[in-house]
């Protein structure tokens, strides 16, 4: 009997990290995929644009376009490069919405998904507690509001296992009652690579599933399904332990290369083993304990509260103009 693999990739909601795991030479472009990537005082930007099918299935993702900002010095607290990265999203955030066409006059449903009593999960919560929220103006006094500023609404959903419906449908109901122009759909993620946890922002023109950070994917947020464009905000809060331990083996290897000539003898037939097949070896050894275990930063509430701020500060730049972008406080309170 031959064993199905499909299962025991790796776990990642990351296009930059589908990205590298295709092709691990960075440098060498893939067909279909569009890259760009800069960097300015500890803050990564990489702009990826899948613009084929042949490049959608190279690297595993639906085409369209992703931008992913890595900053792995938010794990200081440094306030002022938090201040800084929230300047950035707002500004990348703007000239993104400007990409897709977005008008300035677009109304905007914001929708925080996951679990506010789970705190991995409450990325989504966190950051529409924060957000500027003008519906309710343009509604009751709409002469009375400034120039500047859009109409922004935003709602927590909870999850299917609190409330018993999708989030999918909720939402779809709100937008069948009030008609934005644009969804923006917050929510945690997965990452293979420890380092990228709570330091990392994926923004993407693909819309979003519910759970899919957790392997549980259902009826998402798409422009196909709501028939308003949708756009995905996601930071990676977990990351599985299979995955762990197979990047402690790699950073095994790779220590054993660098120090000694005796790396075959040490790891055996572990040395030979393919990343599929050791991934499937771990998932047998952890199977007994419960399957496998995802795994969260012991500080995980400083930095959801911390990227939940960033992101909503962000936003709220970006979608007002009345706010200045180029100036943004991370801190809400």
């Amino acid at each position: 009997m031959t064993a199905d693999l499909r299962n025991y990739s790796v776990r990642t909601d990351l296009a930059l990290e589908s990205r590298e795991m295709a092709s691990p030479d960075l440098a060498a472009s893939i067909p279909g995929v569009q890259e760009h990537v800069e960097e300015d005082r500890g803050v990564k930007i990489t702009r990826i644009h899948v613009q084929t099918e042949e490049g959608s299935r190279a690297i595993g993702r639906m085409p369209g376009r992703y931008i992913t900002i890595e900053v792995p010095g938010l794990r200081r607290k440094d306030s002022d490069l938090q201040d800084r990265v929230a300047t950035s999203f707002a500004q990348l955030f703007a000239s993104f919405l400007e990409e897709i066409g977005i008008k300035s006059s677009a109304k905007v449903l914001i929708v925080g998904l996951g679990n506010w009593n789970v705190t991995p999960d409450s990325l989504g919560p966190l950051v529409v507690e924060n957000v500027l929220v003008t519906r309710h103006y343009f509604e009751i006094m709409p002469d009375q509001v400034s120039p500047g500023y859009r109409e922004v609404s935003a709602v927590a959903p909870g999850v299917l296992g609190v409330t018993g419906i999708e989030s999918s449908d909720i939402v779809q109901g709100i937008v069948d009652r009030i008609r934005p122009d644009l969804i923006i759909a917050i929510d945690a993620l997965a990452s293979k690579a420890l380092e990228r946890v709570n330091t990392t922002v994926q923004i993407a023109d693909i819309g979003i599933h519910p759970g899919s950070g957790i392997g549980n994917k259902r009826r998402g947020l798409t422009r196909e399904i709501l028939g308003v464009p949708c756009i995905a905000i996601g930071v990676p809060t977990v990351c599985y332990a299979s995955t762990i331990v197979n990047n402690a083996f790699e950073m095994m290897r790779e220590h054993f290369k660098q120090e000694t000539n005796q790396t075959r003898q040490i790891l055996g037939i572990l040395e030979d083993i393919n990343e599929q097949d050791r991934l499937l070896l771990v998932k047998e050894v952890l199977e007994p304990l419960g399957h496998d275990l995802i795994v969260t930063p012991k500080e995980v509430d400083e930095f959801m509260e911390d990227m939940a701020n960033i992101i909503a500060s962000g936003l709220n730049a970006a979608l007002h103009e009345a706010v200045d972008s180029s100036n943004v406080s991370a801190y809400t309170h």
